[in-house]
């Protein structure tokens, strides 16, 4: 069994908890469009095994993906959870009957989604929570987030909440909760092919934040993504596996939580992050932003 220093990128420390790099992101074990049931229940419980077995202590996940299956399926296959296991969920949103991602940032609305986490996940205390902003295009510039951060911070009081972050937010937002409350993390989108965050990134690893990207592969054009694969192919790996190893490189303050729902693409990701990109390889992939 691999152990957590053995993992692409080492370490991080969130908060006043150490966690790989390299971590999981569960949402795909989740049913088609991450609601309803796996296809391949015990599947999905193996994955979640081999996650920690590999040494992996960062699982990301959210109450919000099945709803509940997800949750469910981590408690079933974890717990008892390890003393060095961190579990981020989110909140801030709800599932509607027809799979829809609408807002729910309202006091009432925020309590009760601690409180099912809580329950789904088995646990008195949640190790990090997310606030989720924005919608599902992405972060809503303007958007107040005062009210929804004093009710996770008061949350936090009472002993149900370690740690804080926020998810889907622009910088202004980010400095809005920043002023509010101490977090630990920020997780947007961001990728070779989107560098919006650049300037963030950087700014947040002088601050020991942690920047947690998800989508390691979203929204490239054709062209793109033609770019990455011959660098892929170059090098022996997987698109996916480059991209990966391009984010430990970009920064030190960088999670990453690449989600399957397949062993073996989990040891994929795994051994191919592995891979110690030269100068040549970083300034080609770099030129990837830049294609239409």
């Amino acid at each position: 069994m691999s152990t957590s220093l053995d993992l692409p990128g080492g370490t991080w420390t969130l908060g006043d908890r150490t966690v790989t790099r390299f971590g999981y992101g569960a949402m795909q074990l989740a049913g088609p469009w991450v609601f309803g049931p796996p296809k391949d229940h015990d599947a999905a419980l193996a994955v979640l095994r081999e996650a920690v077995a590999s040494g992996i202590t960062h699982i990301d996940t959210a109450e919000t993906y099945g709803p509940r299956v997800v949750n469910d399926l981590i408690r079933e296959a974890l717990h008892p959870y390890a003393g060095d296991l961190v579990i981020a969920t989110k909140a801030g949103g709800r599932r509607d009957d027809h799979g829809g991602w609408p807002a729910a940032r309202k006091p009432d609305e925020l309590r009760a989604q601690i409180d099912d986490n809580l329950a789904t996940l088995g646990v008195d205390a949640l190790d990090l929570v997310h606030l989720r902003l924005g919608d599902a295009n992405g972060p809503v510039p303007g958007e107040r987030i005062d009210e929804a951060m004093a009710t996770l911070v008061d949350l936090q009081r009472q002993g149900v909440i370690r740690h804080l972050g926020v998810s889907n937010a622009t910088v202004d937002q980010v400095t809005q909760a920043q002023s509010i409350a101490p977090i630990v993390s920020v997780q947007n989108r961001y990728n070779l092919a989107d560098r919006t965050d650049d300037e963030l990134i950087d700014r947040l690893a002088g601050e020991s934040i942690a920047y947690i990207p998800f989508f390691p592969l979203g929204g490239f054009t054709p062209l793109q993504s033609d770019a990455l694969s011959a660098v892929a192919a170059r090098l022996g790996l997987t698109p996916m596996s480059v991209a990966l190893a391009w984010l430990l490189q970009r920064s030190p303050n960088i999670l990453l939580i690449p989600g399957t729902s397949s062993v073996t693409h989990l040891r994929e990701n795994l051994s191919g992050a592995v891979l110690e990109l030269s100068a040549a390889d970083v300034d080609e992939l770099d030129r990837i932003a830049g294609q239409a």
